[in-house]
């Protein structure tokens, strides 16, 4: 059964109050065990001796000093999961498809440092050095094909470490059809490795680690409150706010059209609808993007624009600018690597 906790039914002023070690929350007793259980079948079926222990945090991962997964604590309970997507509007593993999808790719780090796979020349050849510096930015080339596309904003691309957990995660998902998908891709090489490499230490146990839990929640003092400040800046911080020139190419401020409806007005009324679409289409966070038009309906409503014409088309046509501002702000030098796993 369950736990119950007396903050589940907390509004969420209260709510933001408590400290996240006050949540007291925990990996068993939750959905998260059947993830876990699946993790280990998975490996199992490949056979790799490997079991990451996991424990909750305040974000997703996996440290190079113990075999383990840290899962961030709003997927311990549904009332933090409410909160979560209230307050960031994704919530990153919250389904059992996505929790599955990032459970993989930290697989992947804690596989890599039990084994020490990045002391390899050819590890080094394909992936680059583990050592590395974690870059403060970084510029994905959406187009390449020299990397898997596993997790959004083409994570791979970030660092050596990321590019290795990424195309294990590719590898190792089942079913995933990865010859055939990657076929004509040089990130095929990769995939290659991993599937020798994997072979090579299957049935292997790999040398012993301590058990650890790196910032268990038991050990954080922030309040949730603060949390979410800290998380929406990241989030936010770097929307651009420069618009009136592509929205005066869709929108118009002729008196011809005065009865049209508001600009503001139409896109209040399709906004979820749009900011979804933009999000599938370039992994970018859907908070960044609720940022970013209630920058451009503040512009539609100091010009007083309207929007004149079939609904359908002025869906498509700026669903197409946020796109392009998308993309756009992801090839940003200034852009911050908030969504580093």
């Amino acid at each position: 059964m369950p736990r119950r906790f007396a903050w589940a039914s907390f509004p969420d002023e209260q709510l933001l109050q408590l400290r996240l070690k006050d949540l007291k929350v925990t990996v068993e007793g939750t959905w998260l065990e059947d993830c876990l259980a699946n993790l280990y079948e998975e490996l199992d079926q490949r056979g790799l001796r490997v079991r990451p222990h996991a424990w909750i945090s305040d974000e997703w991962f996996s440290p190079d000093t113990t075999p383990g997964i840290a899962i961030p604590f709003y997927l311990a309970h549904p009332r933090l999961m409410r909160l979560e997507r209230k307050k960031i509007i994704d919530v990153e593993g919250g389904t059992v498809s996505e929790c599955m999808r990032i459970l993989r790719h930290e697989a992947g780090h804690v596989v890599q440092h039990a084994f020490q796979l990045h002391r390899r020349r050819r590890w080094q050849e394909l992936f680059g050095r583990s050592s590395t510096r974690y870059p403060q930015y970084y510029r994905p080339n959406p187009a390449s094909k020299n990397y898997v596309q596993h997790l959004r904003l083409w994570y791979a691309q970030s660092h050596p470490d990321e590019d290795f957990a990424e195309t294990f995660a590719v590898w190792l998902k089942p079913r995933s059809d990865w010859r055939k998908r990657y076929a004509d891709w040089p990130a095929i090489k990769k995939l290659h490795y991993v599937d020798e490499l994997m072979g090579e230490i299957a049935g292997q146990k790999p040398p012993p680690q301590k058990r650890l839990m790196v910032d268990p929640i038991s050990r954080l003092g922030r309040t949730l409150g603060e949390y979410y400040e800290k998380k929406q800046a990241l989030y936010v911080g770097d929307s651009p706010t420069i618009y009136d020139r592509d929205l005066q190419r869709i929108f118009t401020d002729d008196a011809r059209h005065r009865r049209a409806p508001a600009a503001t007005t139409f896109l209040r009324r399709n906004r979820a609808r749009i900011r979804h679409s933009v999000a599938q289409w370039t992994g970018e966070y859907q908070l960044t993007l609720d940022a970013v038009l209630d920058a451009m309906i503040a512009r539609c409503r100091e010009l007083k624009l309207r929007a004149a014409g079939p609904e359908r088309e002025l869906i498509m046509n700026f669903t197409v600018l946020l796109t392009a501002k998308t993309v756009h702000s992801l090839y940003s030098p200034s852009r911050r690597e908030w969504f580093a796993l």
